[in-house]
C-alpha cells in the first residue's frame, strides 16, 4: 500500500485539546470486522464486550516530563530541550532535541531553573535537531531525576494540540497503569480506563496483562516515503515478562478474547511471537512497523484512539481492522464529530 492511500480530511476542530473530565466518559466507536457494523457507545460500555478469562494487554510505561526550557550561555536565548533517551546514568548523558537548533553548537552550555539549578553542556550533534548533552550535576541520581521531574513539562505534542502545557497535564498525560518510567509519548488508548472501570472488569473475570514499550517521538514523526515497505521507524525498548506470556498463552489456548490496548501493546505482542503463535518473554528493542497486509498472531481485538492522517499509528490500525473498513470508520468519525489524537475518543475493533 501507499502512503497516499491513508489521506483524509481532518478538520482542526476535531483535534481534542483536553481529555474528558472522567477517563471512561470519552466516546467509543465499536467496529465489527466480521459484519462491518459500526456502533456508537461510551467508553465505559466496553465492559459489555469482555468476560471471564478474556485478557486486556496494557502498556505500563510511564511518561516522564521530558520537555525542559533552558537559557543559552551569554545570549540568554530561550531553548527548548526535549529529552529523548538517557545514554549513561553515571555521566548523566542524554540524547535530546533542541529548538531552535540553529542556535546551539557543540560546547555551548545551557542553564535551567530560576537560579541556574541545573547546567548542561552540548557535547555532540546527532541530527539536524538532535544533540547529545551532559548534565553537570554533582548530586546522586535520585536527586538529579527529582530536579528533572520538577522542572520538566508533560511532553504533549503542542504542534498538534495547540495550547500551552499546563501543570495538570503531568497527570492527564498518563494512564492509570503507568509504573515503568521511560516514555516520551503516552500510550493513549490506555488513558480511557478509569479505576472504577478497571475494577468492574476485574470483577467480571477480565485479566489485565502488562507489557512495557517506552514510546518515543517516532510515533509523531511524518512518514516521508510513498512506498510503505521503505519506511523505517525508530527502535523502542520493550519488556515482556513470563507472567504476561503465561496469561496470554492460556487465554489463547482456551479460545478467549485477547485485546491489545493501543498500538504500542499490539506492536510489542507481535515483536515476540513464535511461528506457533505463542508469546515469548523478551527484553530488548523493537522497530516493527506494521502495515496492510499483516497477519496478526496474538490479539483478536483492539482498542485505539483516532489517529492523524497518514500516520504510522493509523496505518497499523488499518492493518488490523482492514483498510476499507477503517477508512469507512474514519469517515463516519469525522461526520459524527468524534475527537481525534492524544486526548480524543476511542475505537474498539472486534
Amino acid at each position: 500500500m501507499k502512503l497516499s492511500d491513508f489521506k483524509f480530511n481532518l478538520p482542526s476542530e476535531l483535534i481534542a485539546m483536553y481529555p474528558p473530565e472522567n477517563r471512561d466518559q470519552s466516546r467509543l466507536m465499536v467496529v465489527d470486522r466480521k459484519t462491518g457494523k459500526i456502533e456508537h457507545k461510551m467508553f465505559e460500555d466496553i465492559i459489555g464486550y469482555y468476560g471471564e478469562g478474556d485478557v486486556m494487554v496494557i502498556n505500563n510505561t510511564k511518561v516522564f516530563p521530558a520537555r525542559l526550557y533552558g537559557r543559552k550561555e551569554k545570549t540568554g536565548a530561550r531553548i527548548e530541550v526535549f529529552l529523548l533517551r538517557e545514554l549513561n546514568v553515571e555521566t548523566k548523558l542524554w540524547d535530546v532535541l533542541v529548538d531552535p537548533a540553529r542556535k546551539i553548537r557543540v560546547g555551548n552550555k545551557l542553564y535551567f531553573g530560576n537560579s541556574d539549578d541545573l547546567v548542561a553542556e552540548v557535547i555532540d550533534n546527532t541530527t539536524s535537531r538532535g544533540r547529545t548533552i551532559r548534565f553537570l550535576f554533582d548530586g546522586d541520581n535520585d536527586e538529579f531525576k527529582s530536579i528533572l521531574k520538577e522542572m520538566g513539562e508533560a511532553p504533549i505534542h503542542t504542534k498538534v494540540i495547540q495550547r500551552q502545557v499546563e501543570p495538570e497535564d503531568k497527570d492527564r498525560y498518563q494512564t492509570l497503569f503507568a509504573k515503568n518510567e521511560g516514555a516520551v509519548a503516552a500510550p493513549t488508548a490506555g488513558m480511557h480506563f478509569s479505576r472504577e472501570l478497571i475494577k468492574k472488569m476485574q470483577i467480571r473475570g477480565v485479566e489485565f496483562a502488562d507489557i512495557t514499550l517506552h514510546a518515543g517521538l517516532g510515533n509523531f514523526r511524518n512518514i516521508e516515503v510513498e512506498d510503505l515497505t521503505k519506511h523505517k521507524i525508530e527502535s523502542e525498548e520493550i519488556i515482556i515478562a513470563q507472567e504476561t506470556c503465561d496469561v496470554v498463552n492460556k487465554a489463547k489456548l482456551d479460545g478467549k478474547t485477547i485485546c491489545a490496548v493501543g498500538t504500542t501493546s499490539m506492536r510489542t505482542l507481535e515483536t515476540s511471537v513464535t511461528l506457533a503463535g505463542e508469546l515469548r518473554p523478551y527484553s530488548g528493542w523493537t522497530n516493527l512497523f506494521i502495515f496492510p497486509e499483516y497477519n496478526f498472531r496474538i490479539a483478536n481485538s483492539m482498542v485505539s484512539n483516532f489517529h492523524l492522517p497518514q500516520s504510522s499509528l493509523m496505518i497499523m490500525v488499518a492493518a488490523f481492522a482492514g483498510y476499507d473498513l477503517l477508512m469507512k470508520a474514519y469517515k463516519v468519525a469525522v461526520e459524527e464529530k468524534y475527537k481525534f489524537f492524544t486526548f480524543g475518543d476511542a475505537m474498539l475493533i472486534l
